[in-house]
């Protein structure tokens, strides 16, 4: 039996108003999930810090965005091109995304 291959574009099938955060999930595999996530001036809520049992390794596409640690000062400015690898249990928050354009990221937790 022949397997059908598609190809997809990260870029594709953006909407064109986010009123909220989009996490799509676009692959994975037992204790892997592949993730696009389409931000446009979103930021974590006030007094939360994200505290994953998995690490997420997270690059950005497109846009810029503003990462804080909990045990940090200064906020982490991530711009096309430039990733992180988050261990297991680092909190840690978006203070801000590009409010001018869409911001594009790929998150692999594992």
């Amino acid at each position: 039996m022949k397997m059908k291959v598609n190809a997809n574009n990260i870029y594709e099938n953006i909407p064109e108003s986010l009123p909220e955060e989009l996490v799509e999930v676009i692959s994975g595999k037992d204790n892997v999930r592949i993730e696009r996530i389409l931000s446009c001036g979103h930021a974590t809520p006030d007094n939360y810090w994200y505290d994953q049992k998995q690490n997420e390794y997270v690059i950005l596409l497109k846009g810029e965005a503003g990462l804080l640690f909990e045990d940090g000062d200064d906020v982490l400015v991530l711009r096309p091109g430039d990733y992180v690898n988050i261990p297991a249990g680092v909190k840690h928050r978006v203070e801000w995304t590009a409010r001018d354009e869409d911001t594009v990221w790929l998150a692999v937790h594992y």
